[in-house]
């Protein structure tokens, strides 16, 4: 009676020490790796698992009609799960795999969908994870991402917007030049400036900058606005709603705010922006590091080739340089490790 489980535990022996050795294998082969395989690890680990039990459950001794019906509820388990889970779970994975294939945006890149706007914080199998210029979190499912349009902020520099409308009663001309002068005064290059749109009661113009630092564009913004504010003032071109234009009664007052010389000036800091996108900044600064060893395991390999065709009088000279170079590699794999447990903590 014992000799008819005699397979069964062995396949259940075989099965889960299969599952333990390529988990080793995958955890193993991810240290020597500085590439995120999170990804591939848990689609093989879940295939192996998903295959492991079958094969457990067809190897109990049971009659074949039986197998047969056990066999038939499996696929039918297996394609129910697959059908429901579809528009979610198995569709947020999906949408996941895609979006690292595309590989549109990388962490720490500043991205819009919909209504979200912020600094890419982390990049998940299943959600996509961005840090607000108010600090917080928002996470975001990978099928959201996958189909609506996603804005990327280019990292090699991006035209910053200001927006305003003005009166038909100030000369256009006048008003270029004088948005032109704030754009910069902003620090943003390649200015110019375009009439949006007729209103009825005023003119909507919009004026373009370029950032080249990227990371700085919250701040770009508020600094735009303001030296849009002081140029147009200093200017004499009045800054007024149509509805209050309509409803004052105040005849030849013009209402521009005077102009206060403070002792301490006020500016944006980039301190500031640093603290806003703190785990973007940090998620960032981590692929970097990544992208560092990864070229230093280069070197490595490269110079492990060269070791076994050279002669012994630059052999011990190459083994220092060896030597050196795993140090090195081996000190920042441990750092970027502290600094994942650390960004996972402080999440």
């Amino acid at each position: 009676m014992l000799s008819k489980w005699f397979p069964t535990v062995f396949t259940i022996l075989f099965v889960i020490g299969i599952y333990y050795l390529v988990k080793y294998i995958l955890d193993k082969s991810s240290k020597n790796r500085v590439e995120d395989s999170s990804l591939l690890r848990t689609i093989l680990l879940l295939c192996i698992g998903l295959i492991g039990a079958i094969i457990i459950i067809l190897a109990i001794p049971m009659p074949d009609s039986l197998k047969g019906q056990v066999t038939s509820l499996i696929g039918i388990v297996i394609s129910a799960i697959l059908a429901l889970s579809s528009a979610t779970f198995f569709g947020n994975g999906l949408a996941g795999i895609m979006l690292r294939s595309i590989n549109n945006f990388r962490t720490g890149d500043f991205i819009q969908v919909n209504d979200h706007f912020g600094r890419v914080s982390e990049r998940g199998l299943f959600h996509t994870e961005i840090q607000t210029e108010n600090r917080d979190l928002i996470t975001l499912p990978n099928m959201m991402l996958a189909t609506n349009p996603v804005r990327v902020v280019r990292t090699s520099g991006t035209f910053v917007e200001g927006v305003v409308s003005l009166g038909y009663d100030v000369n256009q001309n006048y008003i270029k030049e004088t948005l032109l002068k704030a754009a910069k005064n902003a620090g943003l290059g390649d200015p110019f400036v375009r009439v949006a749109e007729l209103g009825d009661f005023s003119v909507l113009y919009k004026v373009y900058g370029m950032l080249k630092d990227a990371k700085t564009i919250v701040a770009a913004k508020s600094k735009l606005n303001s030296e849009m504010l002081d140029s147009l003032h200093d200017a004499g071109i009045e800054i007024v709603s149509p509805t209050f234009m309509n409803q004052r009664q105040v005849a030849g007052t013009i209402f521009i705010p005077k102009k206060v010389h403070l002792k301490t000036e006020v500016a944006e800091s980039e301190k500031a922006e640093n603290l806003v996108f703190d785990k973007a900044e940090e998620a960032e600064s981590i692929e970097k590091r990544k992208g560092n060893v990864a070229e230093i395991q280069t070197k490595i390999t490269e110079l492990e080739k060269e070791m076994k065709s050279t002669d012994e009088h630059s052999l011990l000279e190459m083994r220092e340089r060896l030597d050196k170079l795993q140090r090195i590699r081996d000190t920042m794999k441990a750092r970027i490790e502290d600094k994942i447990e650390k960004l996972g903590s402080d999440s």
